[in-house]
């Protein structure tokens, strides 16, 4: 279907109807991702817990759904003078690859330090790739800008109707796959995802719990919906680039008002421990944005009424940020601990802790010697130990066990 000047409102209200066509639209070009049953989260939260595997689908994110089908339709002279795109990678992908199947020449502006795998898949797709600003409201900011000189057309990652029916879809699938599912849990950040999975859903069936989860180092949602429209960030901070966004939409902001029950935000903590379990526990890889559900299910596990179905919106992280990541994790998790211990600066001082450390069934991993501190006494040295354990209680264990045995420990961060 070509747009023309009788097509809908870009920003017009979506409807079921609007996902279902949007559905027979994408037949063929998006995969139906699995819902995977987990039983860890199960156990944690004491209801089913099942996972939307949207970090499975093509380009490792759900966007490919809302860019295809705004990008099909476009009229023959719009595809001519191509599409431009703003984004930290997902949306860029989304775009590329619909491009390249539809045949559109396509230019997507990324803000600087986008990951780079991201990156060089959209080159892949087949797309240019500019970057500039440091967040994906300035790059956006330059691709209106270019749209607005070349006449390409803008495919909003999130602020359009085409866009939030496509993502809709996901909701469409994930109540056919657990229909007896009471709440749903959703990464937010503009609002594309969570609008059209709302829509979907409570049209189908108002009593079950619609909840989006935004980081709280980008939480723009909780303040918009407090004053009742848009309102932007001032700054944001977090490692989810994906729901990194600094002002909600016009069009997804309307339907979360309408349709959505609870905005939840989660830490960088939070983020860290659901990316290592998913990682652990699932063996799903998953980048921090689409760990936000199950952050939010770990950060306050009897809140939710089950069964469960959280969204993991995207699977498209840099492995460097993954290593670090998964180390962040494991420090929350206890598993990584530093403990400062002031011994005798005597000749086996330093072999008799090791040795308490070793029978703790703790491993060491790094050693210092700080010999120099006007706070110690002559014959005693600070040494501090990085060490590895089995877990928060383990580490309790362990700094209990060396007091006990006389030692002055301090567990730091």
């Amino acid at each position: 279907m070509s747009e023309t000047t009788s097509a809908p409102d870009p920003t017009a209200d979506v409807g079921l109807a609007d996902i279902r066509a949007a559905r027979e639209v994408l037949r063929g070009f998006t995969a139906l991702t699995p819902v995977q049953s987990s039983r860890w989260l199960t156990e944690v939260t004491g209801c089913p817990v099942n996972l939307k595997c949207e970090n499975l689908q093509r380009t490792g994110s759900f966007k490919p759904r809302g860019a295809y089908l705004r990008m099909s339709r476009l009229s023959e002279e719009q595809r001519a003078g191509g599409v431009v795109a703003a984004s930290a990678g997902n949306h860029a992908q989304g775009v590329a690859l619909a491009a390249r199947e539809l045949g559109i020449r396509a230019r997507v502006y990324m803000p600087k330090g986008a990951p780079i795998p991201k990156e060089n898949a959209t080159r892949g797709y087949g797309a240019e790739v500019v970057f500039h600003g440091g967040s994906v409201d300035e790059a956006l900011t330059a691709a209106q800008a270019y749209a607005e000189e070349s006449g390409a057309v803008l495919i909003h990652p999130f602020d359009h109707r085409d866009i939030v029916a496509g993502q809709g879809t996901v909701g469409l699938e994930l109540l056919e796959q657990v229909p007896e599912v009471r709440t749903v849990l959703v990464p937010l950040g503009g609002g594309g995802l969570l609008a059209g999975i709302a829509i979907a859903v409570k049209s189908i069936d108002p009593s079950i719990r619609v909840v989006g989860v935004q980081a709280a180092g980008a939480a723009a949602y909780p303040r918009s919906l407090a004053e009742g429209r848009p309102v932007a960030l001032e700054q944001m901070a977090t490692m989810a680039d994906g729901i990194k966004v600094g002002r909600p939409g016009e069009v997804p902001f309307a339907a979360v008002r309408r349709y959505v029950d609870e905005i939840l935000t989660v830490d960088e903590e939070a983020l860290s421990r659901a990316l290592l379990a998913l990682v652990e526990r699932a063996k799903l890889v998953v980048e921090p944005a689409g760990a936000a559900g199950v952050a939010a299910l770990m950060q306050a596990p009897g809140q939710f009424e089950g069964p469960v179905v959280t969204v993991l919106s995207g699977g498209n992280i840099d492995p460097l940020l993954l290593g670090k990541v998964i180390r962040h994790g494991l420090a929350a998790g206890g598993r990584y601990v530093t403990l400062q211990v002031t011994i005798s600066d005597a000749a086996g001082s330093l072999a008799r802790l090791l040795g308490q450390i070793g029978e703790a069934g703790a491993s060491v991993l790094e050693v210092v010697h700080a010999r120099t501190s006007p706070t110690l006494p002559i014959d005693a040295v600070d040494v501090r130990l990085q060490l590895e354990t089995r877990g928060e209680a383990h580490a309790e264990g362990l700094v209990r066990k060396l007091d006990q045995q006389g030692y002055d420990v301090v567990r730091t961060e």
